[in-house]
């Protein structure tokens, strides 16, 4: 059974002015999800900062968002590192404090061979003996998971359940799909991709856009798993103009103001990312409130 189905929040991190995690406003953001469709919290990813976060803030994070969500939706940890004992230790620190399923990027930087990829996810689930769904972001980490390796990963870890794929590459997940004869909890890693990759049988979008766009995303996959296909591809399209804004910048910037720009305060970004540009912060408000208009005529 997967972990979850529909559309799971790659939630931000609210930061304090003196860049502390501000967790009265995570406290809000995650009853905010709760109480919307959001399907699935995901914490500590890239939308989240991460990667500028300490140890202690890591866990302290996954911990206060698990006994925040009070088992409303799953939440499901990000634990990934470019080093593999770094990863083991972040994850099986997260289960204990009762995250329902771990999201593990791929080695970074140093990256890994294909050999290295299939070694480093059976040590995190052989350890952790929680769901885990790898994260694949070439863009990002310039290291690729072959459609070859995720199939044979999963042939071998009763414990690696998924992939979010956001390599934007769809004939690089439907060969993933027919090797592990769609044995896999497939979940999009791109805004602009859910429905393609819902017709390939994923299980949903771990998205940045539920951060502002929380109802919306989960109908995306609700209206396509009803038959409603033509609806849920036009609520795709209407929403691509919002998601091109979204990554105007390196994200989480625009994601950030965007939230901000809805009332709830998300605060700085750590360096080294800056604040949205003027220009395409404009771009951004236009985007949402356009958004918004269509939204309100849709209901």
């Amino acid at each position: 059974m997967a972990v979850f189905t529909g559309a799971g929040v790659a939630i931000i991190t609210p930061f304090h002015a003196d860049g502390s995690i501000n967790y009265d406003k995570l406290a809000e953001l995650i009853d905010y999800h709760c109480e919307k469709k959001t399907d699935a919290i995901i914490i500590c990813g890239t939308t989240g900062e991460s990667a500028t976060m300490s140890r202690e803030e890591h866990r302290q994070c996954i911990r206060f968002t698990v006994e925040q969500a009070k088992g409303r939706i799953p939440v499901i940890a990000g634990t990934g590192s470019n080093c593999t004992r770094n990863a083991v230790e972040a994850s099986v620190e997260a289960v204990k404090d009762g995250a329902d399923g771990l999201l593990v990027v791929t080695p970074y930087y140093n990256k890994a061979t294909q050999q290295g990829l299939e070694a480093h996810y059976s040590a995190i689930a052989k350890e952790a003996k929680a769901p885990v769904i790898m994260y694949n972001v070439p863009s990002r980490t310039g290291c690729n998971i072959a459609p070859e390796t995720v199939a044979k990963i999963m042939k071998e870890s009763e414990y690696v359940v998924g992939i979010k794929e956001a390599s934007g590459n769809i004939s690089q997940v439907a060969k993933i799909m027919q090797l592990t004869d769609g044995n896999i909890d497939l979940y999009s890693g791109n805004d602009d991709q859910i429905v393609p990759l819902l017709s390939l049988g994923a299980k949903g979008v771990i998205s940045v856009l539920s951060n502002v766009a929380p109802d919306e995303t989960h109908d995306i996959c609700e209206l396509f798993w009803k038959g409603k296909v033509e609806e849920s591809c036009a609520l795709q399209l209407r929403a691509l103009p919002l998601i091109d804004q979204l990554f105007s910048e390196v994200n989480p910037i625009p994601v950030k103001k965007a939230v901000s720009l809805l009332g709830m305060e998300a605060g700085p970004l750590r360096l080294p990312l800056t604040e949205i540009s003027a220009e395409n912060e404009k771009k951004l408000v236009q985007a949402m409130k356009e958004f918004a208009h269509a939204a309100c005529k849709r209901r």
